[in-house]
């Protein structure tokens, strides 16, 4: 399970990066931009949501091994 997440991790991370290239600073809230944009924070918050998956598997196993 471990690997699967950082495995997504890396995923969200290449994909906001080449989000980070499609973004035109000139007009960032229009066309293109705004789709790269909303698909870089899509991939911010999905790595959010893995590492707090992460850690309720960490708390997890403190408590079973308790």
């Amino acid at each position: 399970m471990k690997i699967l997440i950082y495995i997504l991790m890396a995923g969200a991370l290449v994909l906001m990066i080449y989000n980070a290239t499609q973004l035109n600073f000139d007009a960032l809230l229009e066309g293109e931009s705004k789709t790269a944009i909303s698909l870089i924070l899509a991939g911010l918050s999905c790595i959010i949501l893995l590492l707090i998956l992460l850690l309720s598997k960490k708390i997890e196993e403190k408590k079973k091994n308790s």
